[in-house]
C-alpha cells in the first residue's frame, strides 16, 4: 500500500545546497582511531540480511495469495486474481510515512513466535467489498476520511478471520501456527506492538478487481517476531509439514465427478441386404441373436457386459461382467 511522497521544500532546497558545494574542498578527515566508539562489524550479521532472501517467506505469500482467492469470492462474486510483492524491509516510521492516516489495521498475536503482525486493508476496498457483499456492483466509490460504518467494520471482521485462516494454512509449509486477533486500529500513528524505529517485514499484495483500480493490503510481521526461525526463512527445502491444499483438491475431485458420461447399452448388429433394405416397410422385423449378453459401453468404450430385462415396469439391464483393461 505505498504511495508516491513529494519532497518537502526544506528536503529540496537541501539537496539544491549539496550540488551547489560539491565543488568545494573535502573538510579535513578527523583522526578517530583512538575514539572508544568505534565497534567491530561483520558484513551479513545486520538485521537486513537476517532473514536473506525471503525465500521461504515468499513461498508462503505465494500460497497465500492462491488460498486468499477463495475468502474475497463470497463478497466480490468473483474469483479476483491476487498477487504478492517480494517481502520489504523497513522501519515502522517509514512505513507510517508512505501510506494514508486512516486505514483498517488489525493487529493479531502469533503465540508460536511468541510476537504479532498486522493486516492492514486499505478503506475504499473495504466501502467496495461492503457495497459488493450486500448485492453492489463492483465500482469505485469515494473515499472517505473519519471512521468505518458498523457495517463495513463486520466486513472488515469477516475478512479479516478469512485471511488469517488463510494465512495459518499457508504457513503449514513451514510450520504451524496460530494467528489470534487482539486489537483493531484506524491510525498508524496509534499502533502500539511496534515503535517507530523497528524494523518491520512487509508483505504486500495487489487485488486485480474488473472496471476499477486494483485493490492493495499488507501483511506486516516485526523482524523480531520472524527472528527464530531466520533460520527455516532462509532455507530452500520443503519442510515435512507439508501438506496439499485439500480444499483445493476437493473441489476438483467433486467437479470431476459431476462430469456427465454418456452411457449406451449394444444390443447388437444386425446385417442386411440392399435388396432387403429396399423392400423394407412396416411391421417388418429383423432377426437379433444375443449370445453372452449385451454389450454395455462408456463414452464408446466398451466397460461391461450385461442381460436384458425389466425392473419396476420399465426395461433395464443387468452387468453380469466388468470387461477388463
Amino acid at each position: 500500500m505505498t504511495s508516491t511522497r513529494k519532497l518537502s521544500t526544506n528536503e529540496v532546497n537541501a539537496l539544491i545546497d549539496g550540488l551547489n558545494n560539491e565543488n568545494e574542498a573535502a573538510p579535513a578527515i578527523a583522526d578517530i582511531s583512538e575514539s572508544t566508539d568505534i565497534r567491530d562489524f561483520q558484513f551479513g550479521s545486520d538485521d537486513l540480511s537476517l532473514l536473506g532472501d525471503y525465500y521461504a517467506l515468499r513461498m508462503i505469500n505465494e500460497r497465500f495469495s492462491r488460498l486468499a482467492r477463495g475468502i474475497f469470492l463470497p463478497m466480490l462474486r468473483i474469483q479476483p486474481r491476487i498477487s504478492s510483492f517480494p517481502p520489504e524491509v523497513k522501519t515502522y516510521d517509514e512505513y507510517s510515512a508512505d501510506v494514508d492516516n486512516f486505514l483498517s489495521m488489525s493487529i493479531s498475536r502469533i503465540e508460536e513466535l511468541r510476537g504479532s503482525m498486522m493486516l492492514v486493508l486499505d478503506p475504499t476496498f473495504i466501502s467496495i467489498l461492503t457495497n459488493a457483499y450486500y448485492g453492489g456492483k463492483i465500482s469505485k466509490i469515494k473515499n472517505r476520511k473519519g471512521e468505518f460504518t458498523s457495517t463495513e467494520e463486520r466486513v472488515i471482521e469477516l475478512i479479516s478471520e478469512g485471511l488469517n485462516s488463510a494465512l495459518e494454512e499457508a504457513w503449514k509449509d513451514l510450520m504451524r501456527i496460530s494467528i489470534t486477533p487482539t486489537s483493531r486500529e484506524v491510525n498508524p500513528q496509534f499502533v502500539s506492538f511496534v515503535d517507530g524505529s523497528d524494523l518491520v517485514i512487509i508483505c504486500s499484495f495487489v487485488v486485480q478487481l474488473p472496471n476499477v483500480e486494483a485493490a492493495s493490503f499488507d501483511v506486516i510481521y516485526p523482524l523480531q517476531t520472524l527472528k527464530p526461525i531466520a533460520s527455516q526463512l532462509r532455507s530452500r527445502v520443503q519442510t515435512d509439514l507439508v501438506d496439499d491444499d485439500k480444499s483445493w483438491k476437493e473441489r476438483m475431485e467433486q467437479a470431476i465427478m459431476e462430469i456427465p458420461l454418456k452411457i449406451m447399452a449394444r444390443l447388437g448388429e444386425p446385417s442386411v441386404s440392399m435388396r432387403n433394405l429396399i423392400t423394407l416397410k412396416k411391421d417388418d422385423t429383423f432377426p437379433m441373436q444375443v449370445n453372452d449378453g449385451v454389450d454395455i459401453l462408456l463414452e464408446d468404450n466398451v466397460i461391461f457386459v450385461g442381460e436384458v430385462g425389466e425392473m419396476n415396469g420399465q426395461a433395464a439391464i443387468k452387468l453380469t461382467k466388468r470387461i477388463a483393461e
